[in-house]
């Protein structure tokens, strides 16, 4: 499997896959000017990485901030673990938002309602 590694930009997060503990790592903001273009190669990764394996994932999400077509490719990379989850993979999803910033707690439970995978809210360190 190839790995998936793309460095955080202004706009874009850091986005990564540690194969040794199976966790796949979006942080940083997300408002490129496209942000179907960005996701593409994201989301094409992860319907391989499921088609190949039935192994456990974990999803660790950082993203202080989304713009509306950010948030529209992220929850299609939310149906394809819950699609996984529900054929009998393992998921697990640990959101990190800033608890000074209710909006970004609101965000990440809009999202956690959308599957029905384990998915814990963090609150972020500073």
């Amino acid at each position: 499997m190839e790995s998936l590694d793309l460095p955080q930009t202004r706009a874009t997060p850091r986005v990564s896959f540690a194969a040794e503990t199976r966790t796949l790592t979006l942080e940083g903001e997300s408002y490129p000017e496209n942000s179907f273009q960005f996701f593409e190669p994201i989301l094409a990764w992860v319907d391989a990485y499921l088609g190949e394996r039935r192994e456990a994932i974990t999803i660790t999400v950082n993203m202080p901030y989304m713009n509306s077509s950010s948030t529209k490719c992220m929850l299609d990379l939310l149906d394809r673990f819950e699609d996984a989850w529900r054929h009998g993979q393992p998921v697990l999803m640990h959101w990190y938002y800033d608890p000074d910033n209710g909006r970004a707690l609101e965000l990440a439970e809009e999202f956690r309602e959308e599957v029905s995978f384990p998915f814990k809210t963090v609150p972020a360190r500073g």
